[in-house]
């Protein structure tokens, strides 16, 4: 076998075992008292409610926002930079485009994002491997 056949037989391992994992871990947490699963299978609560409008794809938001792994592994975080984000919603993976437009200004949600809504089988980084499900809190602090 040679040694690129030796690394895809790995990141496909890699990526098997991490679906699985996020599976498992999305079909518990689907059951948890306030925990909404949508039709696509992005899993939310609402940590606090906001009254403003909600966000369409084609506008700029900013916000707050805190991202790990299901292990609770951080892998970004403005919140810990201090400096709010902002950009195209339509701009970013697709469990954010989604959950986004449930959140008035001023909500805060937590978002559970299975792999076929965040990077799919790209190895991001070395915390997001392939088929990593995402977890995020985020506030919308505002868009344009």
């Amino acid at each position: 076998m040679s040694v690129s056949d030796k690394l895809a037989q790995m990141k496909n391992e890699k990526a098997a075992a991490n679906l699985a994992l996020g599976q498992e871990f999305l079909a518990k947490n689907k059951e948890r008292e306030g925990v909404i699963e949508t039709e696509s299978g992005l899993q939310y609560e609402v940590l606090t409610m906001g009254n403003g409008e909600k966000p369409w794809p084609t506008h700029n938001v900013t916000c707050h926002y805190h991202g790990t792994v299901i292990d609770g592994t951080i892998f970004d975080s403005s919140v810990q930079r201090g400096v709010p984000a902002t950009f195209p919603l339509n701009m970013v993976i697709k469990g954010w485009t989604e959950g986004l437009q449930l959140m008035p200004t001023g909500s805060k949600f937590r978002f559970f994002i299975p792999p076929h809504l965040g990077y799919g089988e790209r190895q991001v980084s070395a915390v997001i491997g392939p088929n990593s499900t995402l977890i995020f809190d985020v506030e919308l602090i505002s868009f344009k």
